[in-house]
Formats: structure tokens, sequence, C-alpha cells
């Protein structure tokens, strides 16, 4: 099943070239995660902020944290995806045990959302993964959050925001922010699952990702299945650290360019295309001088 989603968004021959490199820095906003899993091993995981590394108390924070996590950044032989386990992924862990959910995800505050966006910026982080969930029961700390976007974006970093999965229609700040690359999830058709947000600027500006029943780890030695544009987020965020592996020299632009498939005609629907991991590749190959291509396995 694992290799369906892979599939169906054309990242096998990517993976194939390269697991990434070490001095690709991922921000991983999320959940705390457990660094001490066997899959983590040989692992390049970071911890920012103040969260313990060690062994964590079991809650859906911390199980929503690792899930992502090892569709980055778990070995490649483990029932993850593992996407990218060569590049540097920093954990920056927002959700504690008792946080708030939102269908069924760890929820947490614009605030708490944006110092985290401004610690990866500075730590060094090119890409941000995002599969949060928002309280925006008021306008508190929406300034900060629109700073933080805004910052990110002056400093060269790409963040790969989940759309959400309340099953609406509309969009969010983190999804009109210039600074995002919004995800909604899809089925193994390519198909928007029913829960998953829609927008004109997820639309006009985003991807679709797999984001049904993803292999991925959890707190035992079984498989979690994760699902959600929380699943969908990682896959895109995973084939940008490999094209950033691949072409170091390449722009956020030029980046955001070939992944959206922003070559076509313009988009006027809400659902925006399925990602095609191979053919971004394709594309930067052709923007992109030769010379400046890491060619490695």
């Amino acid at each position: 099943m694992l290799h369906k989603h892979l599939e169906v968004i054309h990242l096998l021959p990517l993976m194939q070239r390269t697991s990434g490199r070490p001095d690709v820095l991922l921000g991983l906003i999320d959940g705390p995660v457990a660094f001490l899993h066997p899959v983590f091993k040989s692992s390049a995981l970071r911890l920012l902020g103040t969260t313990s590394a060690g062994p964590l108390r079991e809650s859906l924070a911390l199980l929503h944290g690792t899930a992502v996590a090892s569709v980055l950044a778990a070995r490649r032989d483990s029932n993850a995806p593992a996407i990218c386990p060569a590049c540097t992924l920093l954990v920056r862990p927002i959700f504690e045990a008792a946080s708030e959910r939102l269908d069924g995800v760890p929820a947490t505050t614009m605030t708490i959302l944006a110092q985290a966006i401004v610690e990866c910026v500075e730590a060094g982080a090119r890409l941000l993964n995002l599969s949060v969930g928002l309280i925006q029961s008021s306008a508190s700390g929406q300034q900060e959050l629109q700073e933080a976007l805004t910052y990110a974006k002056e400093h060269g970093a790409l963040l790969i925001t989940a759309a959400g999965n309340q099953g609406s229609i509309g969009g969010s700040l983190l999804t009109r922010h210039p600074s995002t690359l919004p995800v909604v999830a899809c089925d193994l058709r390519g198909r928007p699952l029913d829960y998953s947000n829609l927008g004109a600027s997820t639309g006009r500006r985003g991807i679709s990702a797999p984001g049904s029943a993803l292999p991925s780890i959890g707190l035992s030695s079984s498989p979690f299945l994760l699902s959600g544009t929380s699943a969908a987020a990682p896959l895109v965020t995973g084939t940008a650290a490999l094209l950033w592996s691949l072409f170091p020299t390449a722009s956020t632009a030029q980046l955001r360019y070939a992944i959206t498939g922003a070559w076509s005609s313009p988009r006027v629907r809400l659902v925006p295309p399925l990602l095609d991991a191979w053919r971004a590749y394709q594309i930067l190959q052709q923007i992109i001088p030769s010379q400046q291509l890491r060619r490695f396995a």
C-alpha cells in the first residue's frame, strides 16, 4: 500500500536518486517526536525549543509528531515513506499532551505557531512542514503570525502547510500568505478527500497529495495509518527536500514553480493539481544549469 501513495505522485524515481543531504534543513512544527524510536536511529534529528528528546508520555501530540516525522526521516527500510532521511530535521514541538484538538489533529494558537516559525527559520530551515490545526476563536495572534510568515518569506523559506480537515470552502492566513504552499489531501486517484479543506487560494497556489491511510510509524512496533492533510503535507515537503538536495542553487520561487506546476495555464478551480515529483525534477533540470546539479545515489 505504501508504494501506491508514492507511485501516484511519481516520487519513487526521485527517491532512488537521493535520500537528501544534511545541509538541507527542514523545520517540523508539530507535536514532540519519539527520538528514541529505532526508525530514527541513523537520522539527523535536532530538537528546537524546550521539550525533552528523551522518553515522553504517550499522547495524541506525540503520536502525530512521530508519524509525520517518519514520513520524512525514518529509515528507508521501515514501514514509513522515509522520503529524505539524510536531510536534517529540526523538530520544533508546539503541541503538548493536553493540546486542544481540531478534527482529530492537535491544535495550537497563532502566537505559538508564529514563535516556532521564526525559531526554525533562524536555525537555518529552508523548508517548514506545518501539519497543524489552528485555534481561531479570536483574532489574537494574527499579527504575530502574519509577521512570522513574512519573516520566513524574506529569508527564502518555503512553508508547506496542510489545508485542514474541516471539509470547508474558504481559506486562512496560512493558505493565503505568499510564503506558504497549501496542500490538499486526495485519494489514490487524485480526487480530494471529502473532509479536506478547499479554497480559491489553495486551488490557485497549492498542490494535492495522497492523504488516505498513509503508512507511517506509531509509538509501538505496529504501523500507524496517517490520514488527512497532515499526511499529504509531508509528502510535498519531502519532495521539496529531495529537489533542493539535487538542485541546491534553485531559488524558492523556482522550487515552488516546479512543484506546483506553475508552467501550466492559470488555475481557476478550487482543487489544485496532483503533485508530480518526477515532473518537478524535470522542470528544474530545464531551468537550472546542468553543472549545478548534484549527482549522487
